[in-house]
């Protein structure tokens, strides 16, 4: 035990590609979205990321703890993040010969002195039905992201929360799905193109709408990039046609009071956190 802690305490090997483990009752979803926050502070490491879940008996948590252990390489010790709930489960997990990270049990004991109550140990609650009202309202919002999707459809723009409009290849796709699966958010996205200039307003379908527009934009090396993976060699995703999209998309913004931002350097979830405070939007 005392080697084992003493190996934890040292700091990262050069080159060695730690394993991290999300291990979950339910989806794992939580697990991952949580774990991962907490390794992106450490960006100089390398880790080999696995996912197991829907463990929720003690026969399954016994079948992870063998996997773990089968698969650790050398000295460094797994980084094993879990959500569940079980007491049973999490104390077989223990064994796993890991960093343990438990992510949800010192919060629900928090919550349970606060509260006066005592938290479920149903498993998959968060990311189950739930409320019926907020799912259906999500899957409804999903319905329109998909109609909607690159200027498909013009039907009920009057009802969108948000317009998302930009060049090919900017994020809108993206964006719009995770706005309307992780908030239940109606979203509609329409792509500028060649159609759309010269002209000082904004397109003709999404004129009426202007106060719910956000643009998006990116760097044209960026763009190109991009475009190369699905057009290679083309007018499409050529520096200067980017470019010159870049600056029309841009120059359309600021003409017509649209906000906006760059997705270069963004994540899905950065840039849904921009709109929805930009566009003063609520789920």
């Amino acid at each position: 035990m005392a080697d084992r802690a003493q190996r934890e305490s040292q700091g990262p090997r050069e080159g060695v590609i730690r394993d991290a483990y999300f291990v979950s009752d339910s989806t794992g979803i939580t697990a991952e979205t949580l774990g991962n926050a907490l390794l992106a502070n450490f960006p100089a490491l390398t880790f080999r990321r696995h996912t197991l879940p829907f463990v929720q008996s003690p026969p399954e948590a016994a079948r992870v703890v063998a996997e773990i252990r089968d698969r650790r390489r050398g000295a460094d010790a797994p980084i094993i993040f879990t959500t569940v709930k079980s007491p049973q489960i999490r104390e077989i997990l223990d064994d796993a010969d890991g960093v343990i990270v438990d992510l949800l049990g010192g919060h629900l004991r928090e919550l349970e002195t606060s509260l006066g109550s005592t938290a479920s140990v149903r498993a998959g609650e968060f990311h189950g039905v739930g409320d019926m009202e907020r799912y259906f309202a999500r899957m409804r919002a999903v319905e329109y992201a998909i109609e909607h999707d690159d200027g498909q459809s013009m039907r009920a723009l009057d009802i969108a929360d948000v317009i998302i409009i930009a060049p090919s290849r900017c994020g809108k796709t993206p964006t719009t799905m995770y706005l309307a699966l992780q908030y239940g958010l109606l979203v509609a996205n329409y792509p500028l193109t060649d159609d759309d200039f010269p002209a000082d307003g904004l397109p003709r379908p999404v004129a009426p709408y202007a106060e719910r527009c956000f643009g998006l934009t990116t760097t044209p090396l960026r763009l190109s990039q991009v475009r190369h993976e699905r057009r290679p060699d083309s007018t499409y995703s050529s520096l200067a046609q980017c470019t010159l999209e870049i600056r029309r998309a841009e120059d359309l913004y600021r003409r017509n009071r649209v906000p906006f931002l760059n997705s270069s350097t963004k994540s899905v979830e950065e840039m849904s956190a921009v709109i929805m405070q930009s566009m003063r939007l609520r789920s």
